[in-house]
Order: C-alpha cells, then sequence, then structure tokens
C-alpha cells in the first residue's frame, strides 16, 4: 500500500441514509480502507458538506454527522466544505502540503458532483489520485441510474485521466 492519506467525501447521514447506489458495499470498503490505513498509521480525512441553514446537511444537524459505520476516530481529521470541492476554502490543499501527501486514496459520495471536482482538483493539483471500485457512490437521477453514473465515472471519467480506478485488493496490497 503506497499512499499517503484517506479522504472520505461526505458519507454523512442524511446521505448514506437515503440509501444510493450499493450503499452497502461501498460502506463495507470504506471500513476495510479505514482499518487498512489506521493500521498502517496513514492520515485519515473526513469531508463533511454543509448544505446550510435548512439543508439535509445543515451544519450540526443529524444528517450532517458522518455515517456512524464509518465515523472519524480522535486523531482523523475533518474539513468543513459548502463547495462540490472538497478544496476550495477548506485547508485541505495546505493540509496536505504541511504533512507531505502526495498520494491519496479517495472515496465517498457523490459519485458525478462533490467526488468528481474533488478528484479533478487533486489532479490539478498533482496529487496521484486512487479511486478503489465500488467506493463511490451517488442516487439514481432523471439521465442516469446511480449504478450506471458510478460505472461511468469510474470506468470512463477517471480512470487514467484524473485518476487510477483500481480493484479493492490491488489497493490494499
Amino acid at each position: 500500500m503506497n499512499y499517503d492519506a484517506l479522504i472520505i467525501v461526505d458519507m454523512q447521514t442524511a446521505l448514506v441514509e437515503a440509501e444510493p447506489y450499493n450503499w452497502v458495499t461501498v460502506v463495507e470498503n470504506i471500513k476495510e480502507l479505514l482499518d487498512t490505513c489506521r493500521k498502517k498509521d496513514l492520515p485519515i480525512i473526513y469531508i463533511q458538506h454543509d448544505g446550510g441553514i435548512g439543508d439535509e446537511l445543515e451544519h450540526g444537524s443529524i444528517g450532517w454527522t458522518i455515517y456512524k459505520e464509518i465515523a472519524p476516530m480522535q486523531n482523523d481529521k475533518i474539513f468543513e466544505k459548502q463547495y462540490n470541492s472538497a478544496f476550495r476554502k477548506t485547508g485541505l490543499h495546505e493540509y496536505l502540503q504541511k504533512i507531505g501527501v502526495k498520494n491519496i486514496i479517495l472515496c465517498g459520495m457523490q459519485t458525478e458532483y462533490c467526488l468528481d471536482v474533488t478528484c479533478k482538483v487533486a489532479f490539478e493539483y498533482e496529487y496521484e489520485v486512487t479511486i478503489p471500485q465500488s467506493t463511490t457512490t451517488t442516487f439514481d437521477n432523471a439521465f442516469a441510474s446511480g449504478k450506471d453514473l458510478a460505472e461511468y465515472y469510474e470506468n470512463k471519467i477517471w480512470n487514467n485521466r484524473y485518476a487510477k480506478v483500481e480493484s479493492m485488493e490491488q489497493v490494499l496490497k
């Protein structure tokens, strides 16, 4: 496992409990990533979206909290964001530079929104990004199913363009 940090995007109670595509597998895979990264003493970084007053992800609400099965531990770092990008006005990039991170594992949700933007911005900042298969999720929308979106982004948008998309087995080696 040649990575410097694990970044988990928006795996918050309101979103996970709304049961996006493949959510059980995604949560289980993230739990496995967390376990392996903790054993290797890698930094674990959570990104938490604040949707503003009245939103299901309003700061301080139950829906805003990180999903209990993958909740942060005391030494994990949490960055709150108000934009789709985990890097915009959060201090994430500066923190990653400060601790010497170059290679990141990226996972979370929503595939076509916050995860996509975060992946592309990380690429622009010249991080080596790896996205393990079945660690991103999203919801069906008027144009495509959550399944189609997750698979399309993993296989056609991110892989070998902005990131490496690899099996869980490859990532956990």
